[in-house]
């Protein structure tokens, strides 16, 4: 079955995506840094390390996910209740940044978080839970009624 490579694939994508999402964070605040400038009154240096902080936030966030996701493909064993909420949480997560990037950023980054969307998705309903199967019945009777319960 496919589930163990796709849970892995999942788990690559969203820990290059941790990576990446640090990096730019850190860019961007030594940006702002570096230019001295208040924005609304704001300090410079209070933005920049609130965009450090938010950067390590967020990148340690990608990374549990892909940590739950690597630990889901290499055990081959459905995550467990915390993990599944951390993954439901990403996906929709990737959903909602994937609706502002189409404006902000443009078509390419949206077609990136819905495949990262859909690689959540695929690993969320390839590893859901079994329900029970409910037991079956003896054969009706001819009548169409429900059975009779038998002699004691």
């Amino acid at each position: 079955m496919a589930r163990r490579p796709v849970a892995v694939v999942a788990a690559i994508v969203l820990l290059a995506e941790a990576v990446g999402i640090v990096l730019i964070n850190w860019f961007f605040g030594h940006a702002v840094h570096q230019q001295n400038m208040s924005l609304g009154g704001v300090d410079s240096d209070t933005m920049s390390n609130t965009t450090y902080a938010m950067g390590g936030v967020f990148g340690f966030y990608l990374a549990v996910c892909g940590i739950v996701l690597l630990l889901t493909g290499v055990r081959d064993r459905a995550p467990g209740r915390f993990g599944r909420i951390v993954l439901i949480t990403c996906a929709v997560t990737h959903g909602l940044l994937g609706a502002l990037t189409v404006g902000l950023v443009g078509w390419t980054a949206f077609a990136f978080m819905m495949v990262v969307l859909a690689l959540i998705v695929l690993v969320l309903l390839m590893y859901a839970p079994r329900l029970p199967a409910e037991p079956v019945d003896a054969a009706p009777s001819g009548e169409g009624g429900p059975p009779e319960p038998a002699a004691a």
